[in-house]
């Protein structure tokens, strides 16, 4: 199955809303002190956006990228306790996350909202990370397909395809966050499998370059199964990614796979 993946590995951490300005620093001072292989696949960190400036004077000048986790859909103006993708920009953000399902679900987030978020960040040279995925009843009711489907589709249908290269999505079963029940190695791929398609089928020739990361309770001992999925770029990690070195052996398990 390895011999039909031809894009690099990428490994990012959503630290969402956790850890102080001391805790942050400690974990960022410990990746950054961590010796990665010259096989390292890609690796970024996403902190809230307080501690930002705290990314940037750790990791400036390493291996290790850095993004968010939300963008405001305006430029400039008067909206109160946004951030815009200038303000990002700012901040040598390479990534930013659209779409999450917590955004979703808590602050009321539909795919029309998610779409102009996604055009935002591509009109300022951002790499948007754009989440996908269904709940435990949405699955248990054979519809997690036409959800994920629906989803990427009203992004697909509001971006010319200059907007869409390149893309980097991420499959997250909300089922699965956090839960510590991950979707088996196969499930991953079957619905990474199905969004690849739905990119292919409207035409666009670069969907064979599209990253598809997989995130849902992603650790240690599952990542190393993730990554021998031929339709498995990488993965968002969650509640592991606070822990240096448990994110640290993800980044290994995705260099030891590079290094076959």
């Amino acid at each position: 199955m390895r011999a039909l993946k031809q894009r690099p590995l990428l490994v990012m951490g959503n630290w969402k809303m956790h850890g102080d300005q001391a805790k942050v620093r400690a974990l960022l001072r410990e990746l950054c002190a961590a010796e990665l292989s010259p096989g390292a696949p890609e690796i970024a960190v996403l902190p809230a956006f307080v501690h930002l400036a705290d990314a940037v004077r750790v990791l400036k000048g390493g291996p290790i990228a850095w993004g968010a986790q939300d963008i405001c859909r305006h430029p400039d103006g008067a909206h109160t306790g946004d951030v815009s993708a200038a303000m990002l920009v700012d901040y040598n953000c390479r990534f930013v996350l659209v779409g999450h399902s917590e955004r979703r679900r808590s602050h009321g987030e539909g795919d029309a909202l998610v779409a102009a978020k996604f055009k935002a960040a591509r009109r300022a040279g951002l790499q948007p990370v754009l989440c996908l995925g269904e709940d435990l009843v949405q699955r248990e009711a054979g519809r997690a397909s036409q959800v994920v489907t629906r989803q990427l589709e009203a992004v697909l249908a509001s971006c010319t395809p200059r907007d869409l290269r390149p893309v980097v999505l991420a499959y997250e079963p909300i089922w699965a966050i956090g839960s510590g029940a991950a979707a088996g190695a196969e499930q991953a791929q079957e619905m990474h499998a199905l969004l690849r398609g739905c990119i292919a089928a409207r035409g666009l020739e670069y969907a064979r370059d599209t990253r598809i990361l997989y995130g849902g309770s992603v650790c240690a001992e599952n990542a190393a199964a993730l990554f021998e999925m031929p339709d498995v770029d990488g993965v968002l990690v969650g509640g592991a990614s606070l822990r240096a070195q448990e994110f640290l052996a993800i980044c290994r398990a995705a260099a030891a796979f590079q290094a076959r």
